[in-house]
């Protein structure tokens, strides 16, 4: 982990402050277009990363990957929708965003966590591409089914941002993966990589600073958010313990399965919602605060991972890292 990957939260919270700061500033005029031409270069950024010649292998460890499967794509949508809805159900522009947030699982800075709980990193690397791909899928379906009954829910605009953000940054990496030579493969992949962070940054400050007057204005939502948030990280970790227990997880694979079902992938959710939902702009920040709450927290459970595996408070399968 560099630098950079380390003081990731530091620098995303940088660009909320710094954005919020110049919200009484006329910066730009077209910031909606800056803030799509950043998260399509950070995603496309993450497509180039993702091999998906290696997709195969998320299947080769069969309890691990229905399990964390079920945990993400079943579980935590119901889950994730009823302490939603009774937590932040005065304002239904933050309840979406809280949604998007909790189904879309991780597929980057949950590796630093896995890693810094002794987790078996092999283990999520392989399930990363089927995960980024399952979310792109259902994500759209889990919008209509939960709340396209409150009107609130374009379908014309979902698939157009699919298109933008899903669709055309993952052709135009695949092309550059096919045209690019090896050696200049690998360096533009490491290249592209290390701006990820500041591609979103950018996309982060533009939102700030063109929103911050709103957010003021709905700062008690905001607040709101904390609690169902907080609900969801502990009552999930406590999920993931003691199924991991039941079917005789490692504790290599208990932190693996931890971190893969508690990381949020907030830049995906983001990006989409914010061509989704473009006159409703509570959703994109919702989206941007829950990292602030996350990164906290995985640094935490991770220190928890390890206090229980140093106590044997719980027996795994085995102990062998």
């Amino acid at each position: 982990m560099n630098l950079v990957e380390k003081l990731e939260p530091i620098i995303i919270f940088s660009a909320v402050l710094i954005g919020i700061l110049a919200s009484n500033i006329n910066i730009a005029q077209h910031t909606n277009y800056l803030i799509n031409i950043f998260l399509c270069l950070m995603i496309y950024g993450l497509f180039l990363e993702v091999n998906l010649n290696e997709l195969k292998n998320s299947f080769r460890n069969i309890k691990f990957t229905l399990t964390s499967l079920i945990i993400n794509f079943i579980w935590t949508p119901l889950f994730g929708y009823w302490i939603g809805s009774i937590f932040l159900n005065g304002n239904l522009d933050i309840l979406i965003g809280f949604f998007m947030l909790i189904i879309t699982p991780c597929t980057d800075w949950y590796l630093v966590f896995t890693k810094l709980a002794k987790g078996d990193l092999n283990l999520n690397l392989s399930i990363l591409p089927l995960n980024l791909i399952l979310q792109i899928i259902l994500l759209p379906i889990y919008l209509i089914i939960f709340f396209s009954s409150k009107n609130s829910i374009d379908y014309t605009q979902i698939i157009y941002s699919i298109l933008i953000i899903i669709i055309i940054p993952f052709i135009t990496a695949q092309i550059t993966k096919f045209v690019l030579i090896t050696s200049l493969k690998e360096r533009a992949i490491n290249i592209i990589s290390d701006l990820e962070i500041w591609f979103l940054s950018l996309a982060v400050f533009c939102i700030f600073s063109s929103q911050g007057k709103l957010l003021f204005e709905n700062l008690n939502f905001l607040i709101t958010i904390f609690l169902p948030l907080i609900i969801f990280f502990i009552v999930n970790s406590l999920v993931d313990l003691l199924i991991s227990k039941k079917i005789n997880f490692t504790y290599p694979e208990y932190v693996s399965l931890t971190m893969t079902t508690l990381a949020r992938n907030s830049p995906l959710a983001l990006a989409i919602a914010i061509i989704s939902f473009q006159n409703h702009e509570l959703v994109s920040i919702a989206l941007v605060i829950g990292p602030l709450i996350e990164l906290p927290i995985l640094y935490i459970i991770s220190k928890f991972c390890l206090w229980i595996k140093n106590t044997k408070l719980f027996s795994f399968h085995d102990y062998t890292i």
